[in-house]
């Protein structure tokens, strides 16, 4: 595979899990307002939001190794903190998702947390270098060096911050089991962790 072939690849792929996220957020959003349908398919993708979220971080993962290691893309002092943040998330997600661990989010969720926050720093100055407040050492690559923009718009720094905030939304989101009619006509939502609330 060549690079150009891999980076549209990847560029691909972070589009998709752009579109997953932001699915996830209007079909909760939808379950909010009652939408009983919506409720029912995020509760769907909520009983594997852990092993997608570690198919996420897994594939930034390789994706970042790739780059590093194959395409020999030198990475910047930034990268390699949002490597610090991404590569345990890999590790922690897949434990989590064997074990069927809910509680898992607040392990992953600060580290991508973390990360989400030096890709959105980072694919800032990358656009506005003169933000750029000297974080990477002289013997390194620039931090607003640019290795590529697939589609115009997605550098390395903005594909790691799409991976980190689709793994925080499938963490957080979670979505009533659901909505259930009472005796007086009023809607109860049943959800996985807390039973039942007024809807």
């Amino acid at each position: 595979m060549t690079t150009e072939t891999a980076q549209l690849f990847f560029g691909f792929l972070t589009l998709a899990a752009g579109a997953g996220a932001i699915t996830l957020v209007v079909l909760r959003i939808a379950a909010a307002a009652g939408n009983d349908g919506a409720g029912r398919f995020g509760v769907a993708i909520g009983e594997v939001s852990t092993w997608l979220a570690f198919l996420v971080a897994a594939t930034c993962t390789l994706g970042s190794l790739y780059f590093s290691e194959i395409a020999e893309f030198t990475p910047c002092r930034l990268c390699w903190f949002q490597r610090i943040a991404m590569y345990p998330l890999s590790v922690i997600l897949l434990v989590g998702a064997i074990r069927k661990d809910d509680a898992v989010r607040w392990y992953a969720g600060p580290l991508a947390a973390i990360g989400a926050g030096i890709s959105a720093y980072h694919t800032l100055i990358e656009w506005r270098p003169a933000l750029d407040t000297g974080a990477c050492e002289v013997t390194r690559p620039s931090c607003t060096f640019v290795w590529f923009r697939e589609f115009g718009f997605l550098s390395l720094a903005t594909m790691a911050l799409v991976g980190f905030l689709t793994i925080l939304i499938l963490l957080f989101v979670r979505f009533p089991a659901t909505l259930v009619e009472t005796d007086d006509a009023s809607l109860v939502a049943v959800t996985p962790d807390a039973g039942t609330e007024p809807s």
